[in-house]
């Protein structure tokens, strides 16, 4: 597969992702595949271009019980990436976060607890009341907590989304769809780590205290089905039985939706049968790694005055098996106006995916490093180099 990168300095395209074609898996696959036939709706995506590979009604607004949670985890992980909160910080229980019904790990007033046991909480025996406690945590309140996942569903774009809490308890104006959901674990993806717990099958809060809880994940896939490591179940009456589901099978991703099923049996076949075609179907190929150099950029006012630019998530390209091949180019875009200090992890460009010199996804680059403004000294040295260097 060819592989080509231009370098075009100067301009910085303003949309940072966008799929492949809409779907992939056109009428005729569906069709062909009948798949989540007994599902109100279901989507399938692969997880590094964010293409879809197959849906049913997948932008309707449905009720999405406790997959609520995969926001409220996304907003606890870009915290503790922020510094915001770490995992060793230990939370005191309020009486409003202990008083949750439903799905609970029991929490009591006061009960001291650490972010790292309460993030078990939420994401393997989704615990409403440790979700409520996390969000005091970083909010102050469940509602400002509110307001913030609101903010993030706006900035992803998710048109199908509003919040009315942090755990998908039924309420008035709380709604999603199963688009939505595949987006919203798609960015939580990015924080790797995430799965080290939505994969664990058992585990305990309080070991070896009279109050011990066993942890117990509501996602039973993740010991069915070859390389299922997240993400969340929900149920409620209104909502029936959800599941927002991940595997993995060597270097391709896909997350699966379904929400309205009748039974849980029902649904786990049917996010099932919905990763099986993608893993059958398609194939990808990585182009770059996560935060591989795609090219080094001078810049006289900057110290170091040589830095790498990065892609911030691995680049691949996405193939339906037994078709042809695309002719497959990458583009390079980097901002021309540059305003010192620049933080590491500062997104600075992005990198263009085409296929056949038609464009079918984007992704941020990044610097790999601090970078600050060059000293007076400094300049006045690089300039004369480049002078010395001229009359040479």
């Amino acid at each position: 597969m060819k592989r080509r990168i231009l370098c075009m300095i100067g301009l910085l395209i303003g949309t940072i992702f966008f799929n492949y074609s809409t779907v992939l898996a056109n009428e005729e696959n569906k069709e062909e595949t009948k798949l989540a036939e007994d599902a109100l709706s279901s989507v399938l995506i692969e997880q590094n271009t964010g293409t879809v590979l197959f849906d049913k009604d997948a932008h309707e607004q449905l009720p999405p019980a406790s997959m609520t949670k995969i926001m409220t985890l996304l907003l606890i992980m870009e915290a503790l990436e922020k510094e915001e909160i770490s995992k060793e910080d230990i939370v005191v229980v309020s009486e409003y976060a202990a008083s949750m019904g439903g799905s609970q790990v029991f929490l009591e007033a006061g009960e001291e607890m650490s972010v790292d046991d309460l993030i078990k909480g939420i994401a393997i025996a989704s615990g409403n009341d440790a979700s409520v406690a996390m969000a005091e945590k970083i909010a102050g309140t469940e509602e400002e907590f509110v307001r913030a996942m609101n903010k993030k569903a706006e900035e992803l774009a998710l048109e199908n989304t509003h919040f009315a809490n942090t755990t998908g308890l039924p309420a008035a104006d709380h709604y999603s769809s199963a688009y939505d959901m595949a987006v919203m674990t798609r960015e939580l993806l990015h924080f790797e780590d995430i799965t080290n717990y939505t994969s664990i099958y058992e585990d305990y809060l309080r070991q070896g205290e009279e109050n011990e809880f066993w942890l117990v994940n509501t996602n039973k896939l993740i010991r069915s089905y070859p390389g299922a490591d997240g993400m969340k179940t929900g149920y409620t009456n209104e909502a029936k039985y959800c599941l927002t589901a991940t595997a993995k099978r060597d270097d391709m991703r896909v997350i699966a939706v379904v929400m309205g099923a009748e039974t849980p049996k029902e649904r786990n076949k049917m996010i099932s049968g919905l990763m099986d075609y993608g893993f059958q179907s398609y194939k990808t190929e990585q182009l770059f790694a996560k935060e591989e150099t795609v090219m080094e950029l001078n810049k006289i006012k900057a110290d170091p005055h040589h830095f790498d630019i990065v892609t911030e998530q691995s680049v691949h390209t996405l193939q339906k098996k037994g078709q042809e091949e695309a002719a497959v180019t990458t583009e390079v875009s980097i901002q021309d106006n540059w305003e010192f200090p620049v933080k590491k992890g500062t997104v600075v460009g992005e990198l263009t995916v085409k296929e056949n010199d038609e464009p079918v996804y984007a992704t941020p680059l990044i610097v790999n490093e601090d970078i600050s403004e060059a000293s007076v000294l400094e300049l006045a040295k690089r300039t004369m180099q480049k002078m010395v260097k001229a009359a040479d």
